[in-house]
């Protein structure tokens, strides 16, 4: 069977694509994907029969609702403890009240005693936690119960090749032996890895997986190689193997790349939305329900702090500046003045540490992110959400544009208040271009990897970083 799946340039797109083929069909597999929906569903039962008497029909029955929701489980053998304890910390608080919205509007909730949920929603995840570290204990011994693992073989030694190779040698659990790489050209022509055998040209490939006992072939040649493409797949008609084919698309600041069907023909998405469907939807649901309850639970720290710009140096309380919206499209992003200055024309200065601009109210403003709170009502507008790639100034995406490939990618979706660079240290003046290129790397990340979970996760790190960062001025 031929499987076809696009991959990022990260490394970290490239291993979870190898995991996901390592462990398909596996015990292993099986295993993680059921063992937190299972962990949630014996605690309700366990709770039920200990403190009401038994399994009932409505305790079934939510069990049931719980498995629904949470399978399948995400991968977290390759976490460290404290990302496992965060991972299902979110996720199971994610379902929680997802659950409790239901019960309240349907009035369920009050089929259950309320110390016997309490109960449950506590010791749920921490049940979930210790399952997970004593599924990582017995591992090993799980991947051995497999058998022998599969024997892979990669065509084409290039960049991508030995990254999948590396990636999968690396990924604890995964059942597969890289055995090495066929490729036309010589060793001293390729930039080889010492850990992966050159086994032979491309015409040698049905006797090197014949010899070498090949189960896995992953393709790794550029699209451009299209002839040779077709070449090798016509070769591998005769084998047995799985067949997995990881093009490099020229491309290599992708924000996905899933295959589809359009009007019958099959295409591979390159770069386009996250946002779609359903996923749009929450997106959007969330930002509007997030920045009303926030403007209203704010307003009266925003009326002050507009009361002491005004009175604190001349000029506007709201700072007005053109940005790049979704799609490249000019829109206007609201800020508290800060500086004594309001630059919004082709050559825009970046504020930088021990400013004269920044007004000494603007300088706690910009130090603990106070002057960014206009921006919910951008986000209630539809201009902005609260979590994506931050807005730059149009005269700099003008600059940087032209400096960074893939840079525009980023304007795919709605600019955010806060985002997946800032709260990895891309925080304040990109006096650099390295600065610059760290931060749309995250940019293009976050886009390729996008969940509601992830957003709740950058929320959360962004309020720690403004009480902790020193970055921002």
């Amino acid at each position: 069977m031929i499987h076809t799946s696009a991959s990022g340039p990260s490394p970290a797109a490239i291993q979870r694509g190898a995991q996901g083929a390592a462990s398909r069909g596996s015990l292993l597999h099986a295993l993680e994907t059921s063992l937190s929906p299972l962990v949630g569903v014996a605690c309700l039962w366990a709770l039920a029969m200990g403190m009401d008497g038994g399994i009932h029909p409505e305790y079934f029955l939510l069990g049931v609702v719980v498995f629904a929701l949470t399978f399948p489980g995400p991968s977290r053998l390759t976490l460290s403890p404290r990302v496992v304890l965060i991972d299902v910390l979110l996720s199971w608080g994610t379902t929680m009240a997802l659950l409790l919205a239901a019960g309240f509007v349907t009035g369920y909730v009050r089929a259950f005693p309320q110390d016997l949920l309490l109960t449950w929603m506590v010791a749920t995840p921490l049940v979930d936690t210790a399952a997970w570290w004593l599924l990582r204990q017995t591992a090993p011994a799980l991947v051995r119960l497999q058998g022998p693992p599969d024997r892979a073989l990669v065509v084409g030694m290039n960049h991508q090749g030995l990254a999948l190779a590396g990636s999968l040698k690396a990924t604890a659990f995964n059942n597969i032996e890289v055995i090495g790489f066929v490729d036309d050209r010589s060793r001293e022509r390729l930039q080889a890895d010492d850990r992966f055998a050159l086994l032979g040209r491309f015409d040698h490939l049905a006797e090197v997986i014949h010899s070498q006992r090949i189960n896995l072939i992953y393709i790794s040649l550029p699209m451009a190689s299209q002839p040779r493409i077709l070449k090798i797949l016509d070769d591998l008609k005769d084998t047995t193997a799985s067949i997995y084919f990881v093009p490099d698309m020229f491309v290599t600041d992708l924000i996905q790349s899933k295959p589809t069907v359009l009007c019958g023909v099959p295409v591979i998405s390159v770069c386009d939305t996250p946002f779609q469907g359903i996923n749009g939807l929450l997106k959007r649901s969330s930002d509007v329900l997030l920045s009303s309850l926030i403007l209203l639970g704010l307003a009266p720290v925003m009326l002050s702090i507009a009361l002491a710009v005004k009175l604190g140096s001349p000029g506007p309380v709201i700072f007005k500046q053109r940005r790049y919206g979704q799609d490249g499209g000019e829109i206007v992003v609201y800020k508290f003045r800060s500086m004594t200055v309001a630059e919004d024309g082709p050559e825009i200065r970046q504020a930088q540490r021990d400013d004269k601009r920044i007004t000494p109210l603007g300088a706690f403003l910009r130090k603990t992110s106070l002057d960014e709170l206009p921006q919910f009502i951008n986000v209630l507008q539809g201009r902005m959400s609260i979590v994506g790639p931050r807005p730059h100034a149009v005269a700099h995406n003008e600059l940087y544009r032209k400096l960074i490939k893939g840079y525009m990618v980023r304007h795919k979706v709605k600019p955010g208040i806060t985002g997946w660079a800032q709260v990895n240290g891309y925080r304040g003046e990109t006096d650099t271009l390295e600065k610059m290129e760290g931060r749309i790397e995250y940019d293009l990340d976050y886009l390729r990897n996008w969940s509601l979970k992830l957003d709740v996760l950058i929320i959360l790190k962004t309020i720690r970083l403004v009480f902790r960062d020193q970055k921002a001025y």
